[in-house]
């Protein structure tokens, strides 16, 4: 069974310009998303069997990637509202 990615652009589609807008303007915000975009495709990557990663490690990789979408999700709900 194939297991999708969570891009940000699908998670949180109604901010699909506002993520635009601050991967143009605001370099913290880009190195965040990047950092997200990666962590996402190791995680998506272990997930589908193409690398191989322990339980630990795979779930470590999440707890990331959840911290990571925190961070970004306050950043675009402020960036949406100013």
């Amino acid at each position: 069974m194939q297991v999708e990615s969570h891009p940000l652009s699908v998670e949180f589609p109604e901010f699909k310009e506002t993520i635009h807008a601050l991967k143009l303007n605001d370099a913290h915000f880009s190195k965040l998303f990047d950092e997200y975009d990666d962590t996402d495709k190791a995680i998506n990557r272990a997930e589908n069997g193409i690398d191989l990663l322990g339980d630990a490690a795979l779930e470590s990789l999440k707890k990331v990637r959840i911290s990571l979408k925190d961070q970004l999700f306050q950043m675009m709900q402020a960036a949406a509202s100013a």
